[in-house]
């Protein structure tokens, strides 16, 4: 057994990672549930090291071996890259692979709202795609910054842990910094980056104070960012930015992000009724005046009402989009009662038809 060839076998069953484990069969997420892969018997610790190794250059065995965690990307020519996380458990090795697609979707392939897609005509601030893993985050990022890329002269600086999608340079100039292989960390990289006269900076992810910090000087001063962060709403991605600093720099910190908000784009993924895949709902906050002063005034509470009643403007909540799927018969009730933070607004909806 080799690992391309379970990689292939990823592709072939439209899975969206392998999960490689001790004392388990390898295992595909395929729409959103995990299935051992039928005719594999369980893996040995030795024969799931003997999978993975030969994969890893000297560098990275050695920072395994020191880290005990390993995030890197695996190229397969003629089939597409995976974004790999190894690490140890107590029945020794396992890792996760997910698929990247060789191919960018553009924003319409993937039915991005028009509201979001014109975000990427902005010249300034800050757009933020948040949901949990796996939600196609990176995907959404990924076609943003395509649409730049063919459209704009512009020099666009991504930083991510690992690389995933890889661009080529159209009208504009594409660098692309891994964490880890071109520089220490998110945080030391985006110190750096304004003397780097970027356009657009796309931070993989705002892990921390020190990239979070970082992200929001971009966005002041007057360059576009586009970050994640794993959050399930708007509001409550509003207040993660604001809670991971000081009390007593808070204040200055809701001034600034209201200042520089642009949009926030909240994603899940939902069974579909017919079992046949995965249908993509999204949340979206339009950052106007009047949500720029509740995110200054630090009543984040109350942007919820603003987005029931922006959909003039595009603004949307999870509940209205997830009953929206419902009514045009893409996923079934009880899953999309299941798929919002607010049930009782959900069943509200439905009752108005």
């Amino acid at each position: 057994m080799q690992i391309n060839e379970l990689l292939q076998a990823t592709v072939d069953n439209k899975a969206s990672d392998l999960h490689l484990v001790v004392d388990f069969p390898p295992a595909l997420r395929r729409y959103g549930q995990l299935e051992p892969m039928p005719g594999y018997a369980p893996l040995g610790e030795k024969e799931l090291e003997e999978l993975i190794f030969p994969i890893l250059n000297a560098d990275q065995k050695a920072e395994f071996e020191k880290n005990f965690e390993l995030d890197f990307s695996h190229n397969v020519d003629g089939l597409c890259r995976f974004r790999v996380n190894l690490h140890w458990e107590k029945r020794g090795m396992g890792a996760v692979m997910r698929v990247i697609p060789s191919n960018i979707p553009t924003p319409e392939e993937i039915d991005l709202p028009p509201e979001v897609i014109k975000l990427t005509g902005l010249k300034n601030g800050l757009v933020v795609v948040t949901g949990p893993t796996g939600t196609g985050k990176s995907t959404t990022l990924a076609a943003m910054i395509e649409k730049i890329n063919s459209e704009k002269n512009y020099h666009i600086l991504t930083i991510e842990d690992p690389i995933e999608f890889v661009y080529i340079n159209k009208k504009s100039i594409v660098r692309q910094r891994e964490v880890g292989s071109h520089t220490k960390s998110f945080a030391n990289a985006l110190k750096h980056a304004l003397r780097q006269d970027p356009n657009v900076v796309l931070i993989g992810e705002m892990r921390d104070l020190e990239t979070i910090s970082a992200t929001l000087t971009i966005a002041e001063t007057g360059h576009l960012a586009f970050a994640t962060l794993h959050t399930s709403d708007a509001s409550q991605t509003i207040d993660r930015i604001v809670d991971v600093f000081p009390p007593h720099q808070q204040q200055q910190i809701r001034t600034v992000l209201a200042a520089v908000l642009r949009g926030v784009v909240c994603q899940q993924l939902i069974p579909r009724a017919d079992g046949n895949g995965m249908v993509v709902a999204r949340e979206v906050l339009l950052c106007d005046s009047a949500v720029a002063n509740m995110i200054r005034e630090g009543k984040t509470a109350q942007i919820y009402s603003v987005m029931q009643t922006g959909g003039a403007i595009g603004m949307r909540t999870m509940e209205n989009e997830v009953k929206r799927l419902y009514q045009e018969g893409h996923i079934s009730a009880e899953v999309a009662l299941h798929s919002v933070n607010r049930p009782d607004s959900l069943k509200e909806l439905l009752s108005q038809g």
